[in-house]
């Protein structure tokens, strides 16, 4: 974002992808050991989306490569990590969580800095949904069972945005 003044600011949501990117994908690199890869960023087809999608961070499966215009398809990932839109972007956010699982990807985690807490979802659906969730508050280990291996991500790390709601005084 671009102030008047001519300055480049980031968005607090930038900010808080880019630190779950840089916490989380040093862990994963590790534990992959060459079997598979951990992307940033990575364009992937996507069938339901338009111009396929780019999310935080994608496990490609061993093997797995980009076609001719250097695109992944859903096939090719083992699970995706991404931080969670703004409230104002939910309905693009509910698409983005249907167009993973009609794609088959193993499991999606939705990273949430202001609720301070991962989300895993896991046996995708055809018909657009997930048919597990489960959170993982920060500060717990992240258990991300793949193929043939199982990803621990330690959250302690993990930003978190704002203040969460608490007991309201004298209520």
């Amino acid at each position: 974002m671009q102030t008047t003044d001519g300055k480049i600011i980031m968005a607090p949501q930038g900010i808080s992808r880019w630190k779950v990117v840089l916490r989380a994908a040093p862990q994963i690199e590790a534990q992959l050991a060459g079997r598979g890869e951990i992307l940033s960023d990575v364009a992937v087809d996507l069938p339901s989306v338009p111009g396929g999608l780019a999310p935080a961070l994608a496990v490609v499966a061993p093997g797995a490569g980009p076609d001719r215009r250097g695109r992944y398809r859903g096939r090719d990932l083992e699970a995706v990590l991404d931080v969670v839109p703004r409230a104002d972007q939910g309905d693009e956010f509910a698409r983005t969580l249907r167009a993973h699982a009609e794609c088959g990807i193993p499991l999606y985690v939705v990273v949430d800095p202001v609720e301070a807490v991962c989300t895993v979802h896991s046996d995708p659906q055809r018909t657009g949904a997930y048919r597990e969730a489960e959170r993982v508050p920060f500060g717990n280990d992240l258990y991300l069972p793949l193929a043939d291996r199982t990803l621990v991500i330690e959250t302690t790390g993990f930003p978190v945005e704002g203040a969460r709601p608490g007991p309201t005084p004298g209520a």
